[in-house]
């Protein structure tokens, strides 16, 4: 018979692995084309619109390439469009965010002291998407667009508000995977909403003979240059789950801060460099800099954002279910001595000083809390203890099987 709990975490593994793919894919081509464009040198035989061209050699042949500012002079026979890397990475992130975030909401998403239910968490996750866009749209179709440095620092602002936000109502971890989400779907919907209507009003004017305006360029131009400073710490916040150190910490919202800034920092020495302005060293330093504010931060005092007080607090319908089950006695008594000398509040297992994902194992509350991940990570496979550092035994696995199927049988 097939457990769902499994074919679940298949499903999550699927959309995380078509997720990286796609990814991969659209940042591939975005920075192709940044370098691209930053590289394009003049030549006297260029065509007439023609801005620049370029030579470049790989994969044992030369291409030459030329960019148009507004359009050529004719429309070209055949004409590759670059969307679907965004649309799909967007699309299979958005399918992950459900799989894991919201139909895990009590345990990933809400921090249980913002008294929020599942269905209002879901509601501001999903709301707080839309917003983003539309008050980022609304910034660059203001007076701002005028002035992109200024335009960049506003939108650095409403990111920061952002992550702050996000740390009212949910965890550390949500928190970072949220802000990241919000600056992912920026970069999408200006694929979708402005630089493709955009070319696609181009192409039509070269159908129909006539001579595109220039305006249309220039606001994708934008848009494209506000996704390439964005896409790094948008890559960071996605990997950021793994690390408690960035997401479980007092000022994990001011981390976030400073990982934009180092994504700024770090893109304009590469596209300085492209553009041929020299190889501006400086921003390394200043990356140092940012990063060792980011490590220091890190060490403020330990915030155990999901389960501060796990011991205490009343337990949620759904926990209730597991604490009462079959066999939870058995695996209350089992887990704390396998798992606790890691997954703890003050951890004494050598070289590990907070909670591996800030995952806490030393009272029932946080075992009936965990339940899905202790079956999954402890019953299911073998990958936790790491090695079996602590010997766990199978008839102890077997035992948290047989808990874990009696609560889902109990409607847990």
């Amino acid at each position: 018979m097939l457990d769902p709990a499994i074919i679940w975490d298949w499903l999550g593994f699927a959309l995380r692995w078509l997720h990286v793919i796609t990814a991969m894919a659209w940042i591939g081509s975005s920075f192709y084309f940044i370098a691209l464009d930053l590289g394009l040198r003049q030549a006297d035989d260029l065509p007439e619109g023609a801005q620049g061209e370029e030579w470049q050699v790989h994969g044992g042949g030369f291409y030459h390439i030329r960019k148009y500012l507004v359009a050529p002079a004719r429309m070209p026979e055949h004409l590759t469009w670059f969307k679907w890397e965004s649309y799909s990475t967007w699309l299979s992130g958005a399918a992950l965010l459900m799989v894991v975030y919201w139909a895990g909401a009590e345990i990933y998403l809400i921090a249980p002291e913002s008294g929020l239910s599942t269905g209002q968490g879901i509601a501001i996750s999903a709301a707080s998407l839309g917003l983003g866009w539309v008050i980022y749209d609304r910034l660059c179709k203001s007076g701002l667009a005028g002035r992109p440095t200024l335009l960049m620092l506003v939108l650095f602002a409403l990111l920061v508000a952002m992550g702050w936000g996000y740390t009212q109502v949910f965890t550390g971890r949500a928190m970072m995977l949220h802000l990241g989400t919000f600056t992912a779907t920026i970069m999408t919907a200006n694929v979708f909403f402005i630089i493709m209507p955009n070319q696609r009003i181009v192409v039509a004017d070269l159908k129909a003979g006539r001579v595109p305006e220039g305006k249309y360029g220039r606001i994708a131009k934008l848009r494209s240059t506000h996704n390439n400073y964005l896409t790094l710490p948008v890559i960071f916040l996605m990997l950021s789950n793994h690390y408690p150190l960035a997401f479980a910490t007092e000022y994990n919202w001011i981390i976030a801060a400073l990982v934009f800034l180092m994504g700024v920092t770090i893109r304009h020495f590469f596209n300085s460099m492209h553009a041929g302005g020299g190889y501006r060293w400086w921003t390394w330093g200043v990356t140092v800099l940012l990063f060792a504010a980011i490590i220091w931060l890190s060490m403020a005092p330990w915030r155990h954002d999901a389960f501060d007080d796990s011991a205490a607090r009343a337990l949620t319908p759904r926990e209730r279910v597991f604490a009462e089950a079959d066999g939870f006695d058995e695996v209350a008594a089992i887990i704390p001595g396998r798992c606790s000398m890691c997954h703890a509040r003050a951890p004494y297992f050598e070289g590990i000083h907070h909670a591996p994902k800030n995952v806490l194992l030393e009272t029932e509350a946080d075992i009936a809390h965990a339940a899905r991940a202790i079956y999954m990570q402890a019953g299911v496979t073998h990958a936790m203890p790491p090695a079996n550092l602590s010997y766990m035994e199978d008839a102890e696995r077997r035992a948290v099987r047989r808990w874990y199927r009696a609560a889902k049988a109990d409607g847990g």
